[in-house]
Parts: C-alpha cells; structure tokens; sequence
C-alpha cells in the first residue's frame, strides 16, 4: 500500500519502477495484550506501535515537533502527536486480525491509549474491542499491511490480561520471500509499482490463544 498504516496527513510515494521490489519501507515494533474476562471471554485487544526512526523523525517534521531535534517532545508537542495514527480511512482494518476456525473476527474502532518518544521513536497505543466479546480459546492473532509497505515484528511483546495464554508461532521466512519471488515474477515492474502483491500476512508471526 502506498499510505504507511493509512494516516491521513502523510503519504508516501510509491516506488519507483527500478525500486519496485524493495518493500517494506516503513518498520513496526508492536505489543499486543488480549483482554479476557474471568469467564475467559475474549473482550478487546490493546496494540503498541513503535515507528522506526527514521519514520518518526518525519512524522516529526510533518507536525511542526520537536524542533530542537533532541528527539524529546514537551508535554504540549504530545498532546498535539497523541491520536496522529488513528486518523483511519474507511475499510482499514488497523493491521490486526483475529480470527477463530470459524473465520475472522470483526473488531471496534480503535480507542486512543496515549503516546510516547521513546530514544527518539514514537509509541503510540491504543485498544480495538471485539464487536461480540467470545471465547479467548481458540483465537489466532496477527499483526501485518497486507501490502507489505509495512513490516511489524513484536518486539514490544505479546500478553494476555486474564486466564489464558499467547503462544507465538513464528513466520516462515523462507516460505514467505518464496512466495513473494514468485508473485514478483508473474507483474511488470509497473504492476507493481500500482499494486504490490499483497503478502504481509506470510511475513506475520501467528499469536494462538490457549485457555485451560
């Protein structure tokens, strides 16, 4: 996708058609934490998002923040950061996925949980809620940009508040760049360009739910 996580004030360009390939360009530490009940009832899931540097130094510029550049924000340049990322256009989904054996999941908006520099790279949370809370037992999670614009890891960890436990499978990467290599060599360079194969969720660790 050519919009880094579809915010509304700063758009990238897409590559040029020599660069086609070199996806991603922007990079994603996240943390999730499953909210479930003493019923073991899945209710809503909180993200943390921690931009790359060199992303949030723009971000930065884009604002009008952090104009020393010591790479620390006062507490009125925070307010005005706090929400920057959940400007989200309609059919976005926010990166996350959940699903059970019976198919996806849908989620609430998302629900601003503040904003932090942290050396220098924003962090920013916030708290997505199930549309109809369900048994924690069972669910899968992820976290990817189906256009791969994007690459998160989870680096900030992933928990569960509650009876359960998140067991993370890795991503395959060998699988996944097979996968991309051939998708690559089916488009033009142009094709790509316009629509780059949409193979975020092959590069995405998998989060399994287990409940006793």
């Amino acid at each position: 996708m050519s919009v880094v996580l579809r915010l509304s004030f700063l758009v990238f360009p897409l590559a040029l058609a020599g660069e086609a390939t070199a996806h991603p360009h922007v990079f994603v530490e996240a943390g999730v934490e499953l909210t479930v009940d003493a019923a073991g009832t899945a209710t809503g899931v909180t993200v943390s998002w921690e931009y790359d540097e060199f992303y949030s130094l723009t971000s930065f510029e884009e604002l009008g923040l952090d104009t020393d550049y010591d790479g620390v924000l006062t507490p009125e340049e925070l307010a005005r950061l706090d929400g920057f990322d959940l400007n989200w256009i309609d059919g976005y989904e926010g990166d996350l996925y959940l699903s059970t054996a019976d198919g996806p999941v849908d989620l609430g908006p998302p629900e601003g949980r503040g904003v932090e520099v942290v050396e220098g790279r924003i962090r920013s949370s916030h708290f997505r809620p199930l549309a109809v809370p369900m048994p924690a037992a069972g669910l899968t999670l992820q976290v990817y940009d189906p256009g791969y614009y994007t690459a998160y890891g989870l680096g900030l960890g992933v928990s569960v508040d509650g009876p359960c436990n998140a067991e993370v499978m890795p991503a395959d990467r060998d699988e996944a760049d097979a996968r991309l290599t051939a998708l690559l060599q089916e488009r033009t360079a142009e094709q790509v360009e316009v629509d780059f194969p949409a193979v975020g969720d092959a590069y995405a660790d998998t989060v399994a739910i287990r409940c006793e």
